[in-house]
């Protein structure tokens, strides 16, 4: 009862020292003489190399006095599919990372509705070895339902996984006569699979271009379709518990394995995409952060009245991406909007003011390091990201999550398409 209190609601300060004595506590044989040792490193700064410089996401073994992140440490796994001690053998629950392998990931149609013409150009992973945050977003909800069921070493065939996008209507697909298609349309690059926009604004996909009618289909691509679904699960690890807001001295090098990053970047729909994109990021998030009310919605930090920002929020693997690499991507997403006070872009207000929200003192190092780097290079101008802890981080509505992968746009690891942050 204790643990389900401090893992549920906001986190503040208080929660995540709780937390830390909670694990010292219960995961290690030594207690006392663990709070002696962690005062002594506390001196230490482990983010410096012998030249004083900072050298961002190192890591070191967690020994006996490390936070270990397993609800039980004497919980391994050692199966054929999974042989490493890192997993936990238990079955997955919400927050846990958890690592798969899609075999099939196939698409079909509800029984008495549509037909597939054309290959879904699908905007996430479908194959290979993966990660995702169980029931934190990036992909199908109905995949992390088939996950939540599985246990570790476990392979499922067969599972049908519906996208959620809703049934087929028929009455939106429209017949076009093909001798009126055409003006500003490029008709040598139009095929079945080519999704036009028609007057009016609506868009339609092609899905027949063989009589004197095409036909346009104006559904969601992915309404009145299922996948199959082939899939082991490989392994199941804890997500973070102690790194959700800033608690001074924490540092990331004695934490746990997978870390928390948070950025303003103006209107989160585009900069959540190019982080989901990025290897080594497990999962996003968008929401409000570095305001003064509880719980706000999206028409209240709208109206830039609760002193929120509009954020992201990622989950990282820093042996895979380096902290110093997703703050790049950040300002170089930001470019010149980082000597603009309250501005990115177009988009105007405190809500869309831009900033760098650490989670560890080497997270703060790292950003004030390459914050400085920009400052310089203009003597005139001051930069105006702003650089503070991360606190309490507001999820967003349901609407906003993974808006524009929704839209069809590719969330792929390594995609390089051009985002375009309102659909």
């Amino acid at each position: 009862m204790v643990m389900r209190r401090l893992l549920s609601g906001n986190r503040g300060p208080f929660h995540l020292v709780g937390l830390l004595f909670w694990h010292l506590f219960l995961l290690t044989p030594n207690f006392e003489a663990c709070i002696a040792i962690a005062a002594n490193e506390a001196e230490v700064d482990s983010n410096a190399d012998a030249t004083g410089s900072i050298t961002d996401d190192e890591t070191k073994p967690v020994g006996e006095c490390g936070v270990s992140t397993l609800s039980n440490p004497m919980q391994y796994i050692s199966t054929s599919a999974a042989d490493d001690s890192r997993y936990l053998s238990r079955r997955p629950k919400k927050g846990d990372i958890v690592t798969f392998t899609l075999r099939r990931f196939e698409p079909t149609t509800k029984t008495g509705t549509r037909k597939l013409t054309y290959d879904l150009d699908l905007p996430f992973d479908t194959s290979g070895t993966l990660q995702l945050e169980l029931y934190g977003g990036n992909y199908l909800p109905g995949l992390h339902d088939v996950l939540f069921e599985m246990n570790p070493g476990e392979t499922t065939r067969g599972a049908i996984v519906d996208p959620g996008r809703g049934e087929w209507d028929p009455r939106m697909e429209y017949k076009l006569p093909a001798a009126d298609i055409g003006g500003s349309l490029d008709l040598s690059n139009v095929s079945v699979g080519t999704t036009i926009r028609l007057k009016g604004g609506l868009k339609c996909t092609i899905t027949d271009m063989t009589g004197e009618d095409w036909i346009c289909d104006g559904n969601d691509p992915l309404a009145g379709v299922v996948f199959e679904v082939d899939v082991t699960l490989d392994g199941v690890e804890e997500g973070p518990i102690l790194g959700w807001e800033y608690v001074e001295g924490y540092s990331a090098v004695t934490g746990e394995k997978y870390q928390v990053a948070t950025f303003a970047l103006g209107c989160f729909w585009g900069g959540e995409l190019a982080y989901q994109r990025v290897p080594g990021v497990i999962s996003t998030r968008v929401g409000y952060t570095q305001g003064n009310t509880i719980n706000p919605t999206y028409k209240q930090v709208s109206s830039g009245t609760t002193g929120h920002t509009e954020a992201i929020q990622v989950i990282y693997d820093p042996s895979k991406v380096s902290y110093r690499s997703l703050v790049q991507m950040g300002l170089d997403r930001l470019g010149d909007n980082v000597y603009k006070l309250n501005q990115v872009g177009n988009d105007r207000g405190t809500q869309y003011r831009h900033g760098i929200y650490y989670h560890n003192d080497m997270q703060r190092r790292v950003a004030e390091e390459m914050l400085l780097a920009y400052e310089n290079r203009d003597d005139k101008r001051r930069v105006m990201t702003e650089l503070k802890a991360a606190s309490s981080f507001n999820i967003a509505e349901e609407y906003h999550q993974q808006y524009l992968m929704k839209g069809g746009q590719s969330a792929k690891k390594g995609a390089e398409e051009s985002i375009r942050c309102y659909g």
